[in-house]
């Protein structure tokens, strides 16, 4: 067992990864720690994203790990370390870890798998340096869950060219990205079909959406597409269907399970550590036994999600891992996420409803992890149909 690993990391998860992955790791965290730690609860309260922060991504040089040959450093990046990176990114800040997660995940991802090599070449250079940043457009204003079969947002074909009318919400990175990936509906075959629309585009519009309680850090918006004309050469060539979109989101959706992992060690860590320095009745408050409850059934929900992760990330290496693997994930480890935030929330007292203190960003942001990629309800479903072999869904 290494010595530095993290005070959450109870059963030494860590030690799993391979010597030069623990490397990356140590300097992910120290970049985190001293470049994007000090400045998130002030953007936080601003709710704005900080257009810096993309530059020291940039020095970090790492938006291409998944992908080799684009940018890697490593000859074939495992699962298991981009779980335990997207997990990192979360335990600082969640809605930081969002915004790189849809740019090196959700787009890039989607022009790596469904897009042809001559797309991937063209593409995935500029995002793997993050010269050019991406994002996902799937959701829509009148389209969550059911978007698979109610997709809304339309595409035309006409000659070489295809026109886009609908519109989108929810959509991280959207305000600033320079390729959009939209999904719309091919009126000829009803088919669901990806789309590259680059920024600037005729048409196209992304509005911030305000108000925002959780992850006020990501800037997503809401996107109308008015006769937005794409290339063919801009449609991602390898999708035909929304069982192709399914391949992708069957990814991404357990690097949000690490991302709600992330969030219970951040606020763990905090807890534990307010809990050694704030005194009450002449002793520190981690002397009672009331608090030490709290911390370890929060513990224990870490230790157990970390092992559930751990093991879905093998199963992604051999290639073995199906919809229902990375949905019991998701719905389990953000379940989980829900109440250790709230326990370590409530250790802090009236302190854990201001940022000085940290859980109650934390806190906030859970319940955006918790709804997106799926919620728990059609998560439980996917697992449900799997297990039961009897479809649930409406």
């Amino acid at each position: 067992m290494t010595n530095d690993l993290l005070t959450a990391d109870f059963y030494a998860y860590e030690d799993l990864l391979a010597e030069d992955e623990r490397k990356i790791l140590t300097r992910v965290r120290e970049f985190l720690r001293t470049e994007i730690s000090p400045h998130v609860n002030e953007y936080w309260a601003k709710g704005e994203f900080p257009r810096e922060f993309i530059g020291k991504f940039r020095e970090l040089g790492l938006a291409g790990l998944a992908y080799e040959g684009y940018g890697d450093p490593l000859p074939r990046a495992s699962n298991l370390l981009l779980g335990t990176l997207a997990m990192e990114y979360s335990r600082v800040d969640a809605s930081t870890g969002t915004f790189y997660g849809v740019h090196s995940g959700l787009a890039m991802y989607s022009v790596y798998q469904g897009g042809d090599q001559e797309q991937r070449d063209r593409w995935l250079p500029a995002m793997a340096a993050m010269d050019k940043i991406g994002a996902f457009a799937m959701t829509e204003p009148l389209g969550g869950s059911d978007v698979a079969g109610g997709m809304r947002t339309t595409a035309r074909r006409v000659g070489e060219e295809w026109v886009l009318n609908g519109a989108k919400r929810w959509i991280g990175n959207a305000t600033f990205a320079d390729l959009i990936v939209v999904w719309a509906r091919d009126e000829a075959d009803d088919k669901v079909k990806g789309f590259v629309v680059e920024k600037g585009a005729p048409g196209f519009t992304a509005v911030k959406i305000e108000g925002k309680t959780g992850f006020r850090i990501v800037e997503n918006a809401e996107i109308t597409l008015t006769d937005v004309r794409v290339p063919e050469a801009n449609r991602l060539q390898r999708i035909n269907s929304f069982r192709d979109v399914a391949e992708i989101l069957r990814a991404t959706r357990g690097g949000v399970a690490w991302q709600a992992l992330g969030v219970m060690v951040g606020a763990y860590e905090l807890a534990l550590s307010y809990a050694k320095e704030r005194e009450q009745f002449g002793r520190p408050i981690a002397r009672f036994q009331l608090v030490q409850d709290l911390l370890v059934r929060s513990l224990g929900n870490i230790t157990a999600s970390w092992g559930m992760l751990a093991q879905l990330a093998r199963l992604q290496d051999q290639g073995v891992f199906r919809d229902e693997h990375s949905s019991l994930a998701k719905a389990h480890v953000t379940a989980r996420m829900r109440e250790v935030v709230a326990w370590c929330r409530e250790l802090f007292g009236g302190n854990g409803i201001v940022l000085d203190h940290d859980i109650a960003r934390f806190f906030a942001d859970a319940e955006a992890i918790y709804s997106f990629e799926g919620t728990r309800e059609m998560n439980t479903l996917i697992v449900g149909k799997a297990v039961t072999g009897h479809s649930a869904f409406v």
